[in-house]
């Protein structure tokens, strides 16, 4: 029992630096290439975790084979964009011009529904509200939306201003954050001189934001 929970440790660990090592990407943002070595390197990993027998080495080895092959793939892929083509394949256009390309939809095996619901996901509830609708090589539905059904925004109404920064995560459960001091060059004392103001203590800190501007929110603990 003890073998498994030190093989299922180890691979846990070889596995999460080999997916850091593929890339950031959720789920469903792999392409496919990336979708296939996912699965096989689950399958591979298990497979020393389930029988005690096989060796670890050969566990480890084609995982890290395939993380290799993926790493070459991917360079070749930046280099070639008739290699990016045949393995990710190529954006298609399902709505152009606002009308529906149905050939496109049946090439695709996309149905109605398949097309509304990624359609809802971007916050488009009306096709007639669509300009142009794309079948990136993930899957995902990229939308453009006709000129009249555009959320406004302050370059549409000749609006103009500065762009803020976004608060910033600077204390977390009691614990500065110094990484996020660094970045946004708030001074460890001008915190805490911030939560003396708010006649707390740090460690009675639940959660602490902060701006480029200094203006900061704090919510204290309450267990």
């Amino acid at each position: 029992m003890l073998v498994v929970f030190f093989r299922a440790v180890f691979l846990y660990v070889l596995i999460m630096f080999s997916i850091r090592l593929m890339g950031k990407r959720q789920l469903g943002e792999l392409q496919p290439s990336e979708l296939v070595i996912t699965i096989l390197i689950s399958n591979i990993a298990s497979l020393p975790i389930e029988d005690t027998n096989i060796p670890m080495i050969l566990g480890v080895i084609p995982v890290l084979i395939l993380v290799s092959f993926d790493i070459l793939i991917s360079n070749i892929s930046l280099k070639s964009k008739g290699f990016r083509s045949f393995i990710s394949g190529s954006p298609m256009i399902i709505i152009h011009g606002g009308m529906i390309d149905q050939k496109q939809l049946k090439k695709l095996r996309f149905s109605i529904d398949d097309l509304m619901g990624s359609l809802r996901q971007s916050g488009v509830f009306d096709i007639q509200d669509v300009e142009y609708a794309i079948v990136e090589t993930t899957g995902q539905v990229s939308v453009l939306q006709k000129f009249d059904a555009q959320p406004i925004t302050p370059k549409t109404l000749n609006i103009s201003g500065t762009s803020k920064s976004p608060p910033a995560v600077i204390v977390s459960d009691g614990k500065i954050i110094e990484s996020a001091l660094a970045a946004y060059d708030i001074k460890e004392d001008w915190v805490v001189s911030m939560i003396a103001k708010s006649k707390c203590a740090l460690k009675e800190v639940f959660l602490m934001t902060c701006d480029k501007e200094l203006n900061y929110y704090i919510v204290e603990k309450n267990m």
